[in-house]
């Protein structure tokens, strides 16, 4: 290698040099690449069709539906709607604020499931779908697991509210909750923008 670098000229390494130097400036200033365009990002290996499969059985078996699909009024009575499968809280549904809680009750939920009001204020069902604007589409697996672990969106933002059962989820393995997120980058992507938490004001 040594001999083989010797015979190359000196203007001709100092040309290379300097393209390599002018492409890591265009790089570092504005992410482009040739002929002006913005860079790709590198796109994430396709999950293994095992990991889909157990993530599928978790999601399922775990109740993620109960919370994050919108429910319907069906031919048996309330069910899922699988059209809208893990999008979250209706974005078209506008909500009066919660009636106030009598008696023993201290919470309400709406007929879809997706809006709950306690104590800790109201909160909504996120989107799980892997829509990259409204959903999960540019969540990576650390931040997804990070936020089962910590209770925090995406490992470090707000906290996660009632009735999320993050504390229970929290105790899955990681392979677990990679597979979950396996999983949800297969299913169908659906634009549903739900709204920011009502926080609660502190007790006085």
């Amino acid at each position: 290698m040594r001999t083989a670098w010797l015979k190359v000229s000196y203007v001709a390494a100092v040309v290379v040099l300097l393209a390599g130097v002018a492409a890591s400036s265009r790089i570092a200033a504005g992410g482009q690449g040739m002929g002006g365009q913005q860079a790709a990002p590198a796109s994430s290996p396709p999950p293994d069709a095992a990991s889909v499969a157990r993530g599928e059985y978790l999601v399922t078996a775990m109740g993620c539906h109960d919370c994050h699909t919108p429910w319907k009024m069906g031919a048996s009575g309330p069910e899922p709607d699988m059209a809208l499968a893990l999008s979250g809280h209706p974005s078209d549904m506008t909500l009066p604020p919660p009636p106030q809680p009598s008696g023993p009750w201290v919470g309400s939920v709406t007929a879809t499931f997706t809006g709950w009001a306690g104590p800790w204020g109201v909160s909504h069902a996120a989107n799980l779908t892997p829509d990259p604007e409204t959903g999960l589409g540019q969540w990576t697996e650390q931040q997804f697991v990070q936020t089962i672990r910590t209770g925090r969106r995406q490992g470090r933002g707000r906290e996660i509210l009632p009735p999320m059962p993050w504390p229970a989820f929290r105790n899955l393995n990681d392979a677990d909750l990679k597979a979950m997120f396996a999983y949800l980058r297969t299913i169908k992507p659906i634009r549903n923008k739900v709204p920011e938490p009502v926080i609660a004001s502190p007790a006085d």
